[in-house]
């Protein structure tokens, strides 16, 4: 009788766990692995990410892009940045500045000074930023000129950022989408995610495969003052397991006595760039990178950003030009023509 007893109850045991391995498999089934998508408005942009994972990240993504907004927003009050541009002594920064601050060094160095988070006073004194009114005097351009440079800026090991006049003002907004997708990408991969695009008001990072198993495409728009929300495509771009950031000078501008000035402004003289870029497309590791170099190319023009591009095998780029003979011309890097569909 004993034997029969122990003999029902190790069938009993073994069904029971027949059943629970039933149900974890059902259960596991049911969260299949699909494209999810995460989308939404953020720094008066749009984002979207798209990703090959069993559950929604949407959440996680958002607490992101709260987590820069607090630390390098210069239009929240409460932020790091905004401490620090007010000459707040007790702020220290928190990893995520020390990193832009970081990029933003190097290419600084590397561009020759075209690419300046400082730039900030002369952007407000051209109508581009927190102010408008006039256009400034060559006097006044001269004197703001002095509150601007990135060799004016220390870090130190405490993470204090110490600044040679009280005046001068950081702005990382020539760096921050591209930088906030890096995080967002860098995130996904820590899940364990091989597939997907993270797109932040068109600076990208993408790895692997879109839903029909092919690399992801990418459209160039084309650098027309009518084209304001997109969609007008220039060329189609095939990209996988890189970042790709655009800056365009065709869709910010004012006009001052029946003359545009545009957005971009040459931090080296202070006035807007007189290169003849209409759009810079720089295709990189990292799209923080990718993101500085645009808006550095935009102020060095075909001439002088072209070199600088080549002598970085981690980096490849498309300048679209007024043409002489027809509406454009486009410049590309040696290694950009295989990324064009």
């Amino acid at each position: 009788m004993n034997y029969i007893r122990n003999f029902k109850g190790w069938v009993a045991s073994i069904v029971v766990l027949v059943v629970f391995i039933l149900i974890k498999l059902f259960s596991s089934n049911d969260k299949e692995i699909v494209y999810q998508q995460s989308s939404g408005e953020k720094y008066t942009t749009f984002y979207n990410v798209q990703y090959k994972y069993a559950d929604n990240l949407s959440d996680s993504i958002a607490l992101l892009l709260d987590k820069f907004d607090y630390s390098l927003s210069p239009f929240n009050s409460e932020s790091l940045l905004t401490a620090i541009n007010n000459n707040d002594t007790t702020v220290k920064a928190d990893n995520l500045l020390i990193d832009v601050l970081t990029i933003s060094g190097q290419v600084y160095k590397a561009t020759s000074g075209a690419f300046d988070p400082t730039i900030s006073p002369l952007i407000n004194a051209w109508g581009f930023g927190f102010k408008t009114g006039t256009l400034p005097t060559d006097t006044e351009i001269e004197k703001l000129r002095k509150l601007v440079g990135m060799d004016k800026i220390t870090l130190t090991s405490d993470g204090k950022v110490l600044k040679t006049d009280n005046n001068i003002t950081l702005n990382f907004s020539a760096i921050a989408k591209g930088y906030i997708v890096d995080l967002i990408a860098g995130y996904l991969e820590s899940k364990g995610i091989t597939d997907y695009l993270v797109n932040i008001g068109g600076e990208i990072s993408c790895r692997g495969v879109n839903e029909r198993g092919e690399e992801w495409r990418i459209g160039v728009d084309k650098p027309e003052e009518s084209n304001i929300i997109g969609g007008d495509i220039e060329t189609i771009l095939k990209i996988s397991d890189k970042s790709l950031a655009t800056s365009g000078n065709y869709r910010k501008f004012k006009v001052e006595d029946n003359k545009k000035v545009w957005h971009i402004i040459d931090p080296r003289t202070g006035y807007p760039t007189q290169a003849r870029v209409l759009s810079a497309t720089v295709i990189a590791n990292d799209c923080a990178i990718a993101d500085a170099y645009a808006t550095a190319l935009m102020v060095l023009g075909v001439e002088k950003g072209m070199p600088l591009i080549e002598a970085d095998s981690t980096l490849e780029a498309l300048l679209i030009c007024p043409g002489d003979t027809s509406q454009y011309k486009l410049h590309y890097s040696k290694g950009f023509e295989k990324y064009l569909k």
